[in-house]
């Protein structure tokens, strides 16, 4: 089933206060608010200007078609991992490079894997595909029925955009199946209930999709019939956030369950029983809920009292499902966090359940196996101790194998083939992605700030090994702080080629808001108490003045959706302690984001604005309407997605509208595909990483004090 999917109010407009009729109010005198239509002729029109004036400023400067070209060679290069995933006997893989610029769907077997260039078998081509319907597709994965693995619910979105259409594929013959399941354009799926029946949930009309704009109802459909005329399965509430369905597959514990997702971290699960009932599963509803074979898996975000004892928030407990849904309540804990560790993910073998513990933001993990006296425990051992590590089974249901990946801000990353069973031998190597800048004159350093109330944030510092503490490093400074998300080390060639390597200094917060520390760490900083994840992005950039890594004149700022409103805040609340800001795909007006596409589903995480109660802590860290024309503010970047159907680009637009009316420094770039990720293709992503890189040169670089 899908895992789900992050002062003045304007210069020219006295507003006292805002009470009760607020959002009325500012619907009604928002000059900006036309801007909100995403495609209509004119404000394309008002975009396409913004675009120039920005493409003059940045694309238009000696180096910036060199670092475009080097950004794309990277995107493009043939040496990138081809991550892989097992269907049956073939390992799959979606490609994209410069001869596949919308990218291939591909195939191969473990043997050609392990050689250096393995031989691929195409199976769907994007490019030609558009090409002969005349369309702009953009791959969003395909769902094939097990155990043939013989069919395929194809999904496609047009332009990079979250909603898509699913069509029917036939892997045998390599052909869309004449007549086979279609679902129209839509935000939802389809999921395989057998080879002539599957679960439909999508926009069946009026009324049938939640005010985030997502599917509220989940139909069964049989093959031939009309998608109109199939049966409902359950119908949620307008209010909620996602309803889907889907069955398990695994052999001999084949079960068919309903989600019925309220907001985020807050869901209920159904048991689908074979005449249509459903029976609930019994457990909070902010816990993160699993079933595999015989184990139900809970990961609390609260505490929780049941079976007459209390389990931590952040524990990872298992029962046997059909015990537990019989009645019993006995739980084996199978992880406890610590002030400083998290449960970072778990992953089943055939015979084993393979933990990935963050402590303090560093992985560990650990082979979990049950047996009759419950669970025992052991290390799995030839696991590399530097930078960050992921595992994952390759076929849960017939070996104890593993994918591992290791990677960190300066080490290419690698992809090694394991195994959970005891006595295994060493990780076998299988890919190493080749090094795609000099990272030779860097290190990588953990520093820990101290926010405004004494929480020890810990950030990351990939810095020159010459690096004078003189406060005139060009220091570029990332963020996200929201949903439970972590940022853990990566290699990244685009910020190793086009900032590291010529001389910049990285940095990475792990601010409230994260997961950094398990749903404490994320809960931390929720609506009323937002404040603090931006109080400890501050921390960090004072932490580094204070180190004199760098000053306010040579430190930028970048981040992206709810990272978006991270650098809107900065930019707003913290304006002196930045030299250049970078806006991505970002929410802004935070009165009117629960009414803009996705919105309304990030209530838990922000608040609702039409409460006034709410409001009145949402109005502390909505940019838009901090906005003061009287103050100063740095140099300003922001760029968003026309196609983005998740963040809609009117924040964008409409700050960008907000500042330049006011005479501030700022530019603005959209890009007319590309969805929420920003780009549609490694061409578009080239482009928009190069116009953020130049615009942070020519702002915080050396010589622009």
């Amino acid at each position: 089933m899908p895992k789900l999917p992050h002062a003045c109010l304007f210069a020219a407009l006295a507003v006292a206060s805002f009470g009760a009729t607020a959002q009325e109010d500012a619907e009604m005198t928002d000059p900006h608010q036309w801007l909100e239509d995403v495609e209509g002729e004119k404000q394309l029109a008002w975009v396409r200007e913004q675009n120039a004036k920005a493409e003059a400023e940045l694309a238009d400067t000696p180096g910036f078609k060199a670092l475009e070209a080097d950004l794309l060679a990277i995107y493009d290069s043939d040496d990138k991992i081809p991550g892989v995933y097992k269907q049956g006997e073939w390992y799959y893989n979606f490609w994209k490079d410069r001869n596949h610029e919308r990218g291939i769907w591909r195939r191969t077997t473990l043997d050609e894997y392990r050689k250096p260039q393995p031989q691929w078998e195409t199976v769907i081509d994007l490019d030609a595909l558009n090409k002969a319907e005349g369309e702009n597709w953009v791959w969003h994965g395909a769902n094939c029925l097990r155990p043939e693995y013989e069919r395929c619910l194809v999904a496609l979105s047009r332009g990079g955009a979250d909603a898509n259409v699913t069509r029917e594929f036939n892997l045998s013959t390599k052909q869309w199946v004449d007549g086979g399941f279609y679902r129209p354009e839509a935000k939802g799926g389809l999921q395989w209930i057998d080879r002539d029946t599957v679960y439909v949930y999508t926009d069946f009309g009026d009324g049938t999709v939640t005010s985030s704009g997502y599917p509220r109802i989940v139909k069964q459909w049989a093959r031939g019939t009309p998608m109109a005329s199939a049966e409902v399965v359950y119908e949620g509430q307008a209010g909620d956030m996602y309803i889907s369905a889907g069955r398990d597959h695994t052999p001999g514990f084949e079960r068919d369950f309903v989600s019925r997702t309220i907001a985020f971290y807050n869901d209920e699960l159904y048991l689908r029983a074979a005449d249509g009932s459903l029976t609930r599963v019994d457990v909070p509803n902010s816990a993160q809920k699993s079933v595999q074979r015989e184990w139900l898996g809970l990961e609390l975000r609260e505490a929780w009292e049941v079976g007459g004892k209390t389990y931590k928030a952040g524990s990872l407990l298992a029962a046997k499902f059909d015990d537990y849904m019989a009645g019993e309540r006995e739980f084996e804990v199978l992880f406890e966090p610590t002030d400083t560790s998290s449960l970072a993910g778990a992953s089943f073998t055939e015979n084993h359940l393979v933990l990935n513990v963050l402590d303090d933001v560093k992985n560990k993990l650990a082979v979990l196996t049950p047996g009759a006296d419950g669970w025992t425990r052991s290390e799995l051992a030839g696991v590399p101790e530097f930078g960050t590590v992921s595992a994952s089974a390759v076929d849960s249901d017939e070996s104890d194998a593993l994918w591992l990946t290791v990677t960190d801000y300066l080490t290419p990353t690698t992809l090694m083939l394991a195994s959970a069973a005891p006595g295994a031998a060493a990780p076998e190597v299988l890919k190493t992605q080749p090094a795609f800048f000099d990272a030779s004159r860097h290190a990588v350093e953990q520093h820990f700030a101290t926010s405004k109330d004494g929480t020890r944030v810990p950030y990351f510092l990939v810095r020159p090994k010459d690096l004078a503490l003189d406060g005139s490093n060009p220091t570029l400074l990332y963020g996200y702080g929201g949903f439970e998300i972590s940022l853990t080390p990566g290699y990244s060639g685009g910020v190793g080629k086009g900032w590291l390597e010529k001389g910049g200094t990285y940095a990475v917060a792990n601010i409230r808001g994260g997961g950094e520390y398990g749903p404490r760490w994320h809960q931390a900083a929720l609506k009323a108490n937002r404040h603090k994840a931006y109080e400890d992005f501050a921390a960090v950039a004072q932490d580094m003045i204070d180190r004199k890594i760098t000053s306010p004149a040579h430190l930028g700022i970048r981040g992206g959706s709810n990272g978006g409103l991270l650098t809107g805040n900065m930019l707003t609340q913290y304006p002196d302690l930045f030299g250049a800001v970078v806006i991505q795909v970002p929410l802004l007006d935070m009165q009117r984001y629960h009414k803009l596409l996705a919105g309304a589903s990030w209530m838990a995480e922000y608040g609702d604005p039409d409460k006034p109660e709410e409001w009145a802590f949402i109005k502390t860290f909505s940019p838009y309407h901090l906005f003061d024309a009287a103050k100063d503010y740095p140099p300003t970047l922001i760029l968003t997605s026309t196609r983005d159907d998740r963040v809609h680009p009117g924040h964008a637009r409409k700050m960008h509208a907000l500042m330049s009316g006011a005479g501030k420094d700022v530019r603005y770039y959209e890009n007319i595909e590309g969805g929420h990720g920003g780009a549609a293709n490694n061409r578009q992503a080239a482009h928009m990483e190069a116009l953020y890189l130049t615009f942070l040169w020519q702002q915080i670089g050396r010589n622009a004090e």
